[in-house]
């Protein structure tokens, strides 16, 4: 592990967060879009901008040029927003020796293409063994030395098993998975019912109606993700009903946030504007609509909060459709 180079491509909380955690392992090179943010975790070793208040190894290095950051890899992380994911492994791809891991943080779909982000990677880098680190994982908690698992999902056994080793440190408990499908689309659809749950709460919902939606959403994605390939048991572990409960009931989630300004009656333009980092469930619904429409899956949770993200529902009025569907046997 001394001699092991991993790379992060992404300055923001999770990227900066995982890099942390992989400097207890080995040394690690971070790119950061931002000038600023590089000269900032050099030297004084924090980003306040997306971990206040969190040091930082001193072996975590910043860089804003890819080519540095890239180029002697042996595993490479991606920490960037699904909306320019492809865009940044482009100018990744002339870096990169051949065979290295590629390794996605990113919990969203690519606008267009409906495509995951492990299959982006399958597209823009052939060749290059592929997975992703996922899970109920707030990246201040796990600064701030709590507890925390996760899940890193190849289809290559002895790949997953050198990975654990890469990103298992201290309090962060890392298990492995080969359904990369289940465990990615887990982390996607997650976001789409943390924000049904943030409405809740905004319009004074209470622990039972939000218990409720918790419930019936993992059953939403389940189905959803089963159609689209993943195993069912998938969404049962830390990858599925963990980062969901992580999510929907967390101040930290900026998908629950965004859920919960919407039941105080902000439109989602201006929720936007004011937020520092991505809410992929917000960019993420319009594609899960189309997947669900795609393959037939009933999802009248994931449904109506696109409906008000789309401004075309209010919350009151999602939650009075929700309450008025006709009932039938909780499994079928």
């Amino acid at each position: 592990m001394n001699k092991l180079k991993v790379s992060v491509i992404g300055g923001g909380s999770w990227g900066t967060t995982v890099a942390s955690l992989v400097a207890q392992n080995t040394d690690v090179s971070l790119w950061a879009r931002s000038s600023e943010t590089v000269d900032e975790i050099n030297r004084q070793h924090t980003n306040e901008k997306y971990l206040p208040g969190a040091v930082l190894p001193s072996n975590v290095t910043a860089h804003a040029d890819v080519a540095t950051v890239v180029k002697e890899a042996d595993v490479l992380v991606m920490g960037v927003p699904s909306n320019s994911f492809r865009d940044v492994l482009q100018h990744v791809r002339p870096h990169l020796r051949p065979w290295v891991p590629v390794i996605s943080l990113t919990k969203g779909l690519e606008k267009g293409s409906d495509l995951r982000m492990t299959e982006v990677i399958e597209h823009e880098l052939p060749r290059h063994p592929v997975g992703i680190l996922t899970g109920p994982n707030l990246a201040r908690e796990i600064m701030a030395g709590q507890a925390a698992a996760s899940v890193v999902a190849t289809d290559d056994d002895n790949i997953a098993t050198e990975l654990q080793k890469v990103f298992n440190s201290g309090l962060f408990r890392v298990y492995s998975s080969d359904d990369v499908v289940g465990c990615e689309l887990g982390g996607v659809l997650k976001n789409i019912i943390a924000i049904a749950v943030g409405m809740g709460i905004g319009l004074g919902a209470g622990d039972n109606t939000r218990s409720a939606l918790i419930t019936r959403g993992l059953a939403e994605i389940t189905r959803l993700g089963v159609a689209l390939g993943g195993k069912a048991e998938t969404f049962a572990g830390l990858a599925g009903m963990g980062d969901l409960l992580a999510t929907c009931i967390s101040p930290q989630s900026r998908n629950h946030q965004v859920g919960v300004q919407l039941g105080n009656g902000r439109q989602i333009d201006e929720i936007i504007a004011d937020m520092v980092m991505v809410a992929e469930g917000v960019k993420s619904a319009p594609t899960v609509m189309k997947l669900a429409r795609k393959y037939q899956v009933e999802m009248p949770i994931a449904t109506d909060v696109f409906e008000v993200i789309e401004g075309r529902m209010t919350p009151q009025e999602a939650f009075r459709g929700l309450l008025g569907r006709k009932v039938g046997a909780e499994y079928e």
